[in-house]
């Protein structure tokens, strides 16, 4: 193991993720970047994405410069279990790394998609977003035909007609790659979610539908639980003291 590796590890382990990313810095300086990304490779993935969710586009690191598509990857699928995964701070750490390069994303979301818990991932990174890109895998378009503001009952029958058009579109294999976009990548280079999805629908068909299953899957169960509540409530308080009497008998 190289002697900054399990430096990097053991400042990370006592809270200074600064001076573990300034100690790796430093072998890019003296060693050059080709150095560096060896070195990321022997970084435990755990310690890489700590040094990662401290630095992002608001505050660049030179390892989210170098880090490869496949450590980024590696590294990305933990934060479920370091971190908040539907919180805006996923897609500013996705974001630093997979738009830092026009033409890099296509890379980087593909190592994503190919490890186990990466649809997951990137399902996460659109959490605040689900309506635009259940729009978008159906017309091509981002803007929902509905307003925010509407009433739930108006909203929860949208989805319902969202999640129909995807089973149909998957059951008949048509659901992306018979559509041409709507929209130009340039049109939607936001270095953000929009331009993300742009590259997951038409550059990445598999990886895009995989994630669109999972989305679709707990925008099912949202629905669901969302029924439950709405008889829940139609049925009213439980009589307690009647349930007694009738358990009694």
């Amino acid at each position: 193991m190289h002697p900054v590796v399990l430096k990097s590890s053991q400042l990370i382990l006592a809270g200074d993720v600064v001076g573990a990313e300034n100690a790796l810095a430093t072998i890019a300086d003296e060693q050059g970047d080709h150095a560096l990304v060896s070195i990321l490779d022997e970084l435990q993935p755990k310690d890489l994405l700590a040094v990662m969710r401290e630095f992002d586009s608001s505050r660049e690191s030179v390892v989210n410069m170098l880090v490869t598509p496949e450590q980024f990857a590696r590294s990305i699928v933990l934060e479920k279990k370091y971190g908040d995964r539907t919180s805006e701070r996923l897609r500013a750490m996705m974001n630093a790394v997979i738009h830092r390069d026009y033409h890099a994303a296509h890379e980087y979301l593909e190592a994503i998609a190919d490890i186990e818990g990466g649809s997951e991932t990137l399902a996460d990174y659109f959490a605040d977003h689900y309506d635009e890109v259940f729009c978008f895998a159906t017309s091509g378009s981002f803007a929902p035909q509905i307003n925010p503001d509407s009433d739930p009952k108006i909203h929860t029958t949208w989805l319902m007609e969202k999640i129909e058009e995807i089973d149909h579109g998957l059951a008949f294999g048509n659901f992306i790659e018979d559509s041409r976009p709507v929209l130009s990548r340039s049109e939607v280079a936001d270095g953000d979610w929009m331009e993300t999805a742009w590259v997951l629908r038409y550059e990445l068909t598999d990886a895009f539908e995989e994630v669109m299953i999972t989305l679709r899957d707990r925008a099912q169960k949202m629905l669901e639980l969302a029924e439950m509540a709405l008889i829940s409530e139609a049925l009213g308080p439980v009589d307690a003291a009647g349930d007694e009497e009738e358990s009694a008998i």
